[in-house]
């Protein structure tokens, strides 16, 4: 299919037309005098004969290139193009962080899995979490991991085969024993301010209490709701430990609610699929969706071929010309 992106332009067809009857050619008219043999009386007189200002008529040939050159000229100013297929392109709508704690109390394997056989914490967050991050497509995905330090294991991509990857080799105890949820969300908001996109999720998981942040988790709540970011917080772990052991559902609480976000508690592998079903199902992926059809110019290729008939009608002339000549 071709389109002219500037239809407009072919007003200007008649104006060749408009031209020759409202501005014609000057044209005056001479006495003169026909001589058989003004070449030889010149000659005895001593002058030489020059050529006089005549105007000559076009011909069928002149007139025909002309009219098809303008035509083919005007047709490439107004842009013509071909116009492809429509192609859907999706774009990602919103950033999803994932800060999954990994400090040592998480080496438990007290958590029930859907068997019910007991299993280490990790490798159950693992699972669930892996399905989780395979329903985000057409998201961008980013996982931060933490223990006592916090470090972003994947920035934010759309390839989510790797950031599942890069999950599944995470293992406990690789960011230090203890537990730096404040610092966590900082580099989750830090990693979130180098984004464009403004919908943002981030979800936190932990088993423990906070033992070392230098930025409390209440602080850094608090500037992540300013900064725009949905926070959801998710306990896996014992309420009724003690120490690091303990699950501090009392801060991963405040911090959802200092951040309009919410907390879940979740204390088997079923409870902690079913909690992110839940977030999957009341904050849904959003992808923008946009549908475009590519475009090829052909403006050249008229421009080509108008000077071709153009070159190949004065050729023709000069052909025609030189014969008449020699004859």
């Amino acid at each position: 299919m071709i389109e002219f992106g500037h239809p407009f332009v072919f007003l200007m067809l008649p104006l060749p037309l408009l031209i020759y009857f409202l501005l014609p050619a000057h044209r005056q008219r001479v006495a003169a005098f026909r001589f058989p043999f003004f070449r030889e009386l010149a000659r005895s007189a001593g002058r030489e004969p020059h050529a006089g200002a005549i105007v000559f008529s076009r011909t069928r040939l002149q007139n025909g290139a002309a009219i098809l050159v303008w035509g083919l000229l005007v047709c490439a100013l107004a842009n013509p193009e071909r116009v492809g297929e429509p192609i859907t392109q999706e774009k990602a709508a919103r950033d999803v962080m994932l800060a999954i704690d990994i400090s040592g109390s998480m080496d438990q394997r007290d958590f029930p899995a859907a068997d019910g056989q007991r299993v280490q914490r990790l490798d159950a967050v693992k699972r669930v979490v892996g399905d989780f991050i395979d329903a985000r497509d057409g998201e961008r995905v980013a996982l931060i991991v933490f223990g006592a330090k916090a470090f972003v294991q994947a920035p934010f991509t759309e390839d989510l085969a790797t950031v599942r990857a890069l999950l599944d080799q995470t293992e406990v105890g690789m960011a230090g024993p203890h537990t730096v949820l404040g610092d966590a969300i900082g580099l989750a908001i830090k990693t979130f301010q180098t984004s464009e996109i403004e919908d943002r999720l981030l979800i936190v998981l932990s088993d423990g209490a906070d033992t070392g942040s230098r930025m409390t988790p209440i602080n850094a709540a608090a500037i992540a709701a300013r900064e725009g970011v949905e926070l959801i917080t998710i306990g896996v772990g014992d309420p009724k430990g003690t120490g690091e052991q303990r699950l501090d559902e009392r801060t991963l609480t405040d911090i959802a609610t200092t951040a309009g976000g919410r907390y879940y508690f979740a204390g088997d592998e079923t409870a902690l699929g079913d909690i992110y079903d839940r977030i999957d199902a009341q904050t849904p992926k959003k992808i923008d969706v946009s549908v475009y059809r590519p475009k090829k110019p052909l403006a050249h290729i008229l421009i080509a071929i108008s000077a071709a008939i153009g070159l190949a009608t004065l050729g023709l002339l000069y052909a025609f010309k030189t014969r008449r000549r020699l004859a």
